[in-house]
């Protein structure tokens, strides 16, 4: 068995992002699953505590603020990694998104080998590179 069968929870309004994204943690041993909103998302973590969240920060209705703060304030999912995926580069709202506790900030366009690395190391599971 793959020892990286980690549960990674897509949570993003823009159904070609989440897709690919989706698609590349399968193929690389993920079991990813996903949620169009941030409501449909905070719900999902709730209901199954994800092993890691990836989340749009700009969203209609609960944006990714408020779902880092609502999943960040109940026990199940308080110590998820999550990860911030968004076209907004605003230093101020990365410096938000870090005082509300995320645990990374990636811009779009994004790598998907960059956004493997980062999964691996916020996952612990690291390739060696020896």
């Amino acid at each position: 068995m793959n020892p990286r069968r980690f549960r990674i929870l897509v949570i993003d309004d823009e159904a070609s992002v989440r897709e690919n994204v989706v698609r590349f943690l399968r193929l690389e041993g993920y079991l990813p699953s996903e949620a169009e909103d941030g409501e449909r998302g905070i719900q999902a973590a709730l209901r199954s505590p994800p092993d890691l969240i990836l989340c749009d920060l700009m969203m209609p209705g609960i944006d990714g603020f408020g779902v880092l703060a609502r999943l960040r304030a109940e026990p199940a999912t308080a110590g998820v990694p999550f990860i911030f995926l968004t076209a907004n580069v605003d230093v101020e709202d990365a410096r938000l998104g870090f005082l509300l506790g995320a645990n990374e900030y990636v811009t779009k366009p994004f790598s998907l080998a960059v956004l493997g690395t980062i999964i691996e190391q916020k996952l612990g599971t690291a390739k060696d590179q020896g």
